[in-house]
């Protein structure tokens, strides 16, 4: 337990989890070492899964506020490459896996603890990063007019996560403890044992996408889209299949469908499994 609660152990497993999300390749319709985006490319990856380490340093060694650490996180990123949002999700949910060292409880405690505080903070991350959300009336994060309500009504940034939960992926995990984090950072271990560490990654971000319709996806190209994305990954999962799954690839990048909500589970996932020594 003390190993684990090591502040460089937690920070490397951090950083080691972005940089093996983004290289694991094929993970249909990501960025990854054989695929850019023309707004965003591999590259701005390694970027901020480089330039954070600090971040996730103080992450773990100090009572900052998680907010602030997102926010301190997405600066971090966007001062070292000049790609599009590379890691906000992946921040939100590794800080507080990170602050509550690896452990369900003590990360949920701490997602429970925020203030409005780090509502603000966040706020301000998600504009700086460029963050595309689903348009709503309440709390939206492109209208400056919440800035204000949440300040007057003192909202948490757990309770606005409330809010979203039933259709955002990283607000559920919040709000929930994390549980997909969790679950799928087991099934990531004996994927990754039965495939190696490569295909066990795409395995493994192929069950989270078949699980859940991608927020991402959802919020780009609409629900429908979304559960077709999910239902064709479900059928992958059946048998590791390089040549289909490389198929179905190509033709989300061509599509320019990006499931990244998925891609942050697995970042989560990866960082629980690194730190129990799992892979």
């Amino acid at each position: 337990m003390r190993e684990r609660r090591d502040p460089d152990r937690l920070a490397q497993a951090g950083q080691l989890a972005m940089l093996l999300e983004v290289s694991a390749s094929p993970k249909p319709g990501n960025v990854d070492r054989c695929h850019d985006y023309p707004d965003t490319r591999y590259e701005d990856f390694l970027a901020s899964s480089v330039a954070v380490y600090p971040v996730l340093i103080r992450a773990a060694s100090s009572r900052a506020r998680i907010g602030r650490l997102i926010f301190e996180a997405v600066s971090a990123s966007k001062t070292w490459h000049k790609g599009g949002n590379t890691h906000f999700g992946a921040f939100t949910l590794l800080i507080p896996l990170i602050t509550g060292g690896g452990e369900q409880k003590a990360a949920h405690d701490a997602v429970k603890s925020t203030g409005w505080e780090d509502a603000i903070e966040f706020y301000r991350a998600a504009q700086i990063a460029g963050v595309r959300v689903k348009p709503v009336e309440d709390l939206d994060l492109t209208d400056p007019e919440s800035f204000d309500r949440i300040k007057r009504e003192r909202l948490s940034l757990y309770e606005i996560f409330s809010i979203s939960a039933s259709y955002d992926l990283i607000s559920n995990e919040w709000v929930n403890g994390f549980p997909r984090s969790f679950r799928y950072a087991e099934i990531l271990r004996d994927d990754v044992r039965r495939l190696g560490l490569n295909d066990g990654i795409v395995m493994t971000f192929l069950r989270i996408l078949s699980e859940s319709p991608d927020t991402f996806v959802a919020m780009k190209f609409g629900a429908d889209v979304a559960r077709e994305v999910s239902e064709r990954a479900r059928v992958l999962t059946r048998d590791f299949d390089l040549d289909k799954i490389k198929s179905f690839d190509e033709e989300l990048i061509e599509r320019r469908i990006n499931p990244g909500s998925s891609a942050d589970i697995i970042i989560a996932s990866l960082f629980i499994a690194l730190v129990r020594g799992w892979i």
